[in-house]
């Protein structure tokens, strides 16, 4: 028997060869097709459509966003339309997502869909995907809410961002100690983070601790991301920080330091001056300062020295201290009262504006008790509300 080819087999045997069908389709085209064919197996699979959500499967999310993004597509309908039976084009998603300020050219690119006919990569693999350390950060980010009693936290803010300047505050590389506590601060992600409160203690399915934070950001936002997620996102940031607390030392003891003024003295004073605002308030506007010798010398000469608002000044208060140290004590006031400074323009007597500083508005009880407190310790405990105009604990 005669060798037969092929052709003359398949004929032997019944079968018809059809030529092969060109497709007509573009790249595009079949790559839409590709990727809306691996959302049609996930609704066989689960009986729905993939959502969005925090809780999902990251392909689930990963399709629910693809979904979304071919339902603006002006060409899918028509295009899928026969593979559609379930309806997934004309339904709406149950957490919608806001690609209105996407072009078309950007929704493509995120489906990883290009227009240059060459590139035959499949849609099923998205351009640009991020890591999922750089999208665990981005979610962390855009879980943020804006913070409707940011009023309440803005002082503490500012009064951590002077007490950073001074010295009072270091910041200190996260790592060597993770933990996370109720009103610690942190830098991360290039913001300055306070952890306002902590929730109820769960247990992961590793075994570890975790809780629910109320994070609130120097930007005026906030965020409830777990303990866990802050503790990561500080590890893998390089520029992650953990702010000391307040650690101001002895101001009084046996032993003398190299600042230390051996008998001095804390003055408040009261500007006489006419200017407007002060004239107004002056009996709530006092400057606190530190001498170790003659308070009277010390202000003398005060009409002509803008750092004592070209005035006269009264001496309203003295407060004799021994083995005092200047430098941390002056840092307390300012720690203490910097929400509360007058912000305050004069012009010398050459005509050019001034900002005086250490000029607070704040009663003398207020400061008499802050001194008392200084002696006893207790200064560390407290914090001065400017809208209560009283020491709060």
């Amino acid at each position: 028997m005669a060798e037969m080819d092929d052709d003359e087999l398949l004929d032997a045997l019944g079968i018809e060869v059809a030529p092969l069908k060109l497709s007509s389709r573009t790249p595009r085209e079949e790559r839409i097709i590709a990727g809306f064919d691996d959302i049609l197996r996930f609704h066989q699979a689960h009986g729905r459509a993939p959502l969005h959500g925090e809780a999902r499967d990251i392909f689930e999310r990963l399709y629910a966003v693809r979904l979304d993004q071919l339902r603006k597509l002006p060409e899918t309908q028509a295009l899928l339309a026969e593979l559609d039976t379930p309806g997934l084009l004309s339904g709406m998603a149950t957490v919608p997502v806001n690609v209105d300020d996407l072009d078309e050219d950007a929704l493509l690119a995120e489906l990883g869909i290009g227009d240059d006919p060459a590139d035959q990569s499949d849609i099923t693999v998205l351009r640009h995907v991020r890591s999922s350390v750089e999208k665990r950060a981005a979610e962390e980010i855009a879980d943020r809410t804006s913070c409707k009693d940011f009023d309440k936290f803005q002082p503490l803010f500012e009064r951590v961002e002077r007490e950073m300047k001074a010295g009072i505050r270091k910041t200190l590389r996260f790592g060597g100690d993770a933990s996370i506590a109720s009103g610690s601060y942190f830098i991360v992600g290039g913001q300055l983070a306070y952890v306002a409160e902590i929730g109820e203690m769960i247990k992961t399915q590793s075994g570890h601790d975790d809780a629910r934070l109320r994070v609130i950001y120097n930007n005026g936002t906030e965020s409830n991301l777990l303990m866990r997620s802050l503790q990561k996102a500080l590890f893998r940031d390089e520029t992650g920080r953990r702010l000391t607390d307040t650690d101001m030392g002895p101001l009084f003891g046996d032993a003398p330091e190299p600042d230390d003024i051996a008998s001095g003295t804390i003055y408040v004073l009261r500007s006489l001056s006419s200017h407007p605002f002060v004239a107004e308030h002056r009996e709530l506007i006092h400057k606190i300062g530190v001498t170790g010798g003659k308070v009277e010398t010390r202000i003398a000469g005060a009409e002509k020295d803008a750092t004592y608002l070209l005035a006269d000044v009264e001496v309203v208060a003295e407060y004799k201290l021994h083995n005092l140290n200047r430098t941390k004590l002056e840092n307390i006031f300012h720690r203490l009262f910097g929400a509360a400074q007058i912000d305050l323009t004069i012009k010398d007597r050459f005509g050019h504006p001034v900002k005086p500083r250490e000029w607070f508005l704040v009663p003398l009880n207020v400061i008499d008790e802050a001194v008392q407190r200084i002696r006893d310790g207790s200064i560390t405990e407290v914090t001065y509300d400017p809208k209560t105009a009283r020491l709060e604990g």
